[in-house]
């Protein structure tokens, strides 16, 4: 027998983003279920009245039986059974009718709470700042987002109606006992209730770690097999299946010890419940044992006492199970309001206002940042883009190029100066130029489209790709798009033409093709402002000049950024600045900048040489 490998150098398990006790988890929970709390009433009094029709069942069967006795008469044995088995299968029907009509009622409270809060997390991890996603795990969170809403209906279910019903029930059988016998009966019951509800909390509560780990374990390995999945490629560049293998297993590893250690407690809890249970079922048949043979009880109050007892067995049987559920549900809710607790980097101001404009002027005035404050990115970058012009930005790879977008879509604030773009109408006055952060995110970002470096498409199709740009768009308008960026021929050759699927990230297409998508879905956008972060450089030469002739025709009549590090994409702009180490060392126009003889002609000459080498060759 193979032991399973052990994980060495295991990072701890992760905690859970902030820790709740259930109280604060129910009243963050409370306002998504109170508009709801004519359903929810409406569906406790039909689980009352079920468990009211289901407490008539056992005294009917008394009565029935007692009327089968030897001592009741011939009329009575024709007359008053039929009447009581009409009733006792008119009391049983009832208890179920209740309890369907209940699920029916309750039915969309659970789904739409579920929906309501799954949507308000969702939307809130859109609305985090690029420094979340970042370091985020997807695997991890959508685990989270997963067992949460699950845990959501558990929660209601569980607590409203099973634990109270039975609650409710534990109290009317206990009255009807007393009432009709004696407080031996009620004691019994008290006891065995408290006995069993003790050891329950408590072992349950000893339990709870091992769910936690479970969980856990569980969301490090989802996280590990979705990185893995997502960078299948890599994977197979490098034949390391075998070692991601490994990696995950490490995960399951954990996973599988918590497991074990949750079911071998789970027999702990089993064992000791079924035996309180046990202990108290015998007091309470030897008691009404006891009582027929001296006379003071008869056989129908026997079956009575008897029926009652198996009414609450079932459900104190699964007390212990609601328990570790509405437990596990805390815990599952408690890392749900976790992901809401991220707190939001970038938020619009309270006065902030929507940008209206169609040829800005943008203005980058003494900017500083960086990721990590260890690290400035940007220092004293102050630049300006005129209405409907073009400022390229080359440099070498970390020298902050494409930071500019970044901070220009607002994914981050700067940490000094600011970043200014002119709104109502064009751009042409200085004293129109207003920060972006009085402006709400929303509105920049809808005034800009981008074409990146790494193009990420969603696993659709490619007529959904180029439409996300507006979704609003008609055929007509998204095919134009795609005749501007040079693909439509090559979309309408395909078998299935615009309805192609493009894979998982676009993978089913070229990096040239993906490149051409991205610059059709930004065309059809039509923005005030464009951004192209390296937009040609996933195309080969030729396909570079027929696409860059059409990016600077599509880029008259906007304010258009463009970042690059092949200069020849770059000569036409109106002005070029050279980056580095996050400063500006160089600026002007391509003729003047090799004028200078400075970093942008060797730049230039070494670009040339390279050109060269590639004709060689």
């Amino acid at each position: 027998m193979t032991t399973p490998p052990q994980p060495t150098g295991e990072a701890p398990l992760a905690k859970p983003a902030s820790a709740r006790s259930e109280m604060q988890v129910l009243r963050d929970l409370l306002p998504y279920v109170r508009p709801f709390a004519g359903r929810i009433g409406l569906a406790l009094a039909l689980v009352l009245a079920g468990k009211f029709a289901n407490l008539a069942v056992p005294m009917l069967l008394k009565q029935l039986v007692d009327g089968l006795g030897p001592k009741a008469g011939a009329h009575a044995i024709l007359v008053l059974p039929v009447a009581l088995l009409l009733a006792y299968g008119g009391s049983r029907i009832a208890v179920t009718l209740f309890t369907e009509l209940r699920q029916v009622v309750f039915a969309r409270v659970m789904a739409r709470v579920s929906r309501q809060l799954t949507l308000q997390v969702f939307r809130h991890l859109h609305a985090l700042s690029l420094r979340f996603h970042l370091g985020r795990r997807t695997g991890g969170v959508a685990r989270d987002v997963e067992r949460g809403s699950t845990a959501i209906s558990d929660l209601l279910d569980w607590t409203l109606y099973t634990i109270v019903p039975t609650l409710v029930e534990v109290a009317l059988v206990t009255f009807v006992l007393v009432w009709n016998y004696d407080w031996g009966f009620a004691g019994i019951t008290l006891v065995t209730l408290v006995a069993y509800g003790a050891f329950t909390f408590a072992i349950t509560d000893w339990r709870t770690r091992y769910y936690r780990a479970s969980v856990e374990a569980d969301t490090r390995a989802n996280e590990r097999a979705v990185d893995s999945l997502l960078n299948y490629e890599t994977v197979k560049y490098f034949g390391n299946e075998e070692h991601e293998a490994r990696r995950y297993d490490a995960s399951l590893v954990h996973l599988e010890n918590a497991n074990v250690m949750a079911r071998k407690t789970l027999a702990m809890l089993n064992l000791g419940q079924s035996a309180i249970i046990a202990i108290g079922v015998t007091a309470m048949m030897w008691r009404a044992a006891t009582g027929v043979v001296a006379g003071t009880m008869t056989v129908g109050d026997l079956v009575l006492v008897n029926a009652y007892l198996l009414q609450l067995s079932a459900p104190l049987n699964l007390l212990g199970m609601m328990y570790r559920e509405i437990k596990a549900a805390f815990t599952n809710l408690e890392r749900l309001f976790g992901l809401l607790d991220e707190r939001q980097d970038v938020q619009d101001r309270a006065d902030a206002v929507p940008l209206r404009t169609h040829t800005p002027r943008v203005a980058f005035e003494h900017v500083r940042f960086g990721y990590d404050p260890r690290r400035v990115i940007l220092q004293d970058v102050s630049f300006q883009i005129p209405p409907g012009g073009t400022v390229a930005v080359v440099g070498h790879s970390g020298s902050g190029k494409s930071t500019l977008a970044r901070l220009l879509y607002r994914f981050y604030d700067v940490d000094s100066g600011r970043i200014a773009i002119s709104g109502s109408g064009t751009g042409d006055d200085d004293r129109s130029l207003r920060d972006v952060r009085d402006y709400t995110q929303t509105s920049v970002r809808g005034a800009i489209a981008i074409v990146p470096q790494d193009t990420v498409l969603f696993n659709d199709t490619i007529h959904y790709n180029i439409l996300y740009g507006r979704p609003d768009a008609t055929t007509e308008e998204v095919e134009a798009a795609a005749r501007a960026a040079h693909i439509h021929e090559l979309i309408v050759s395909l078998p299935d033409g615009y309805q192609t699927e493009v894979g998982e990230r676009g993978l089913k297409l070229s990096g040239g093709e993906k490149q051409r998508v991205a610059i059709a879905r930004a065309l059809l956008k039509n923005p005030a402002i464009l951004i192209f972060d390296e937009a040609t450089s996933a195309l080969d030469s030729r396909s570079e000049q027929a696409i860059q002739s059409e990016l600077e025709r599509i880029a008259v009549g906007r304010t258009t950024l463009v970042i690059a590090h092949r200069l020849s994409t770059v000569m036409h702009a109106d002005e070029i600045l050279v980056m580095d180490a996050g400063r500006i060392v160089e600026r002007g126009a391509h003729a003047e900048l090799l004028a200078r003889d400075g970093a942008y002609a060797a730049m230039w000459k070494l670009q040339l040489q390279q050109r060269e080498a590639e004709a060689l060759t």
